[in-house]
């Protein structure tokens, strides 16, 4: 086998394995690259939210930054939770320059807020500028824009165009929370890029209440493919259906309390 190419997550861990550190490593290994992974804050986490947030020192998150970058060739960064605005600029000075994938981890899907006014101003100042991409959902990129997300008052296109405007590429992940009794067939990303120009993504999507992790699922895969050599567009759409394909698989599963884990498991292969 030829060495994998090196993606690096920035991120909190999940104590229940369904988002966050957990997501990103297990991904980076299904879509054929090595993992590492910078821990920025502990949570106890599960399905039914967040307990407790431990920040991981500023000076602990740069000696593990050092400790990746100046060992490791590596060819793509994903952040997510980053928890405070110097986390945020810490990231931007020492990742500025490689395929950074940015998921703006502000909110959790259970509600409770990971990243304040501080951390917002912080991503739109220092983090976007230095991205290649970054993937909102709605509600994040309406809390990043400042736009008003309810009511549809907030048109994703308009959204992901205005946040493009700070020099990243934008993939804003479409489709709202789906709950038994809707109907879902396909769901639409918005694809902007520094130029103005938009583009609209459709692809499948799957009925489920198990996917939590699924943000950080599909950014981690975006980061994984661009690795590769994917370009942007090809690498939105291939980690979409890797990510449809997760949910699928553990759509059935019963684990926890809450809104369950997207798969992170993959068929058992026999080592004979």
């Amino acid at each position: 086998m030829t060495t994998p190419p090196v993606v690096l997550s920035v991120a909190g861990t999940d104590s229940g394995g369904a988002a966050g550190t957990a997501a990103d490593l297990t991904t980076f290994a299904a879509l054929g690259v090595h993992g590492a992974c910078v821990v920025t804050a502990v949570t106890a986490q599960h399905t039914l939210g967040v307990d407790a947030i431990h920040p991981v020192p500023l000076e602990v998150v740069s000696a593990q930054l050092s400790a990746v970058l100046d060992d490791l060739p590596v060819a793509a960064v994903k952040t997510g939770m980053l928890g405070s605005a110097e986390a945020v600029r810490l990231v931007a000075e020492r990742c500025a320059g490689l395929p950074l994938v940015v998921d703006p981890v502000l909110v959790a899907t259970s509600g409770a807020v990971l990243g304040g006014k501080a951390v917002r101003d912080a991503y739109l100042r220092s983090l976007l500028p230095v991205a290649t991409v970054v993937t909102p959902n709605l509600t994040e990129a309406a809390a990043l824009a400042g736009a008003d997300a309810a009511g549809g008052r907030a048109q994703p296109a308009e959204l992901a165009k205005r946040l493009a405007g700070h020099g990243c590429g934008v993939l804003l992940t479409g489709g709202p929370e789906w709950r038994p009794g809707d109907v879902a067939d396909t769901c639409t990303d918005w694809l902007a890029l520094p130029d103005g120009t938009v583009q609209r993504l459709q692809h499948s999507t799957l009925a489920t209440t198990n996917d939590h992790g699924t943000g950080c699922t599909f950014s981690a895969a975006v980061a994984a493919l661009l690795a590769h050599g994917h370009e942007l567009e090809s690498a939105a759409e291939m980690a979409a259906g890797f990510t449809t394909t997760q949910l699928a698989r553990g759509s059935a599963w019963r684990l926890g309390r809450g809104r369950g884990p997207i798969a992170h498991v993959n068929e058992l292969r026999s080592t004979r």
